[in-house]
């Protein structure tokens, strides 16, 4: 007599565990090996308090995706300030951080912090004319972006956003990046 096999659930609702070996350690300080560059996310949310405030997070998971149309990639924690603040406002900035903007990523990368109106408040920036996000003075290089599309991917979001605006900074240095936990200069 043929048994029937119960159908699978979908993928979606199956708990994938770590394969053999792999603990959240490990995986850490593989990865911690991938030199980043550093970018600060903006957005401007309007609804809070009378004027809107705007909010900001350091990101290291950051990539260009296409070209044509220009495309790019942000990684959100799940359930963080961006992500639930992304999740409404549709545009959104980014400014790819100099060696010497250390400060700046170490500022928004506090993590349990009331308010983002105090990090902002002594920052040289000008407001995107697309997206009313601050875009940091002294950046490598800026862009606005519209959000095209969200996937959960464990506990982050990747948000492509499509880009609006790009204007390339004046500044000299070279970038900021992140390797082995620490922010570093190129030499």
């Amino acid at each position: 007599m043929l048994q029937k096999t119960p159908a699978s659930p979908p993928v979606s609702d199956l708990a994938i565990p770590h394969a053999e070996g792999v603990s959240n350690d490990d995986f850490r300080a593989a990865m911690s090996r991938l030199a980043a560059g550093v970018v600060l996310v903006t957005a401007h949310d309007p609804d809070d308090g009378p004027r809107g405030e705007d909010v900001g997070m350091t990101a290291t998971a950051f990539v260009s995706v296409s070209l044509d149309p220009p495309l790019v990639l942000v990684s959100l924690r799940n359930g963080s300030r961006m992500d639930d603040l992304l999740t409404e406002v549709p545009v959104w900035a980014v400014s790819i951080l100099g060696e010497d903007q250390r400060h700046i990523a170490g500022r928004f990368a506090m993590k349990n912090r009331v308010s983002d109106r105090l990090l902002f408040a002594d920052l040289p920036y000008d407001r995107g004319e697309e997206s009313g996000a601050p875009l940091m003075g002294g950046a490598l290089a800026t862009l606005e972006c519209r959000t095209e599309s969200r996937v959960v991917a464990g506990d982050h979001t990747l948000v492509v956003g499509r880009v609006l605006t790009v204007a390339a900074g004046a500044a000299d240095g070279g970038p900021l990046t992140y390797y082995q936990g620490k922010y570093r200069r190129l030499s």
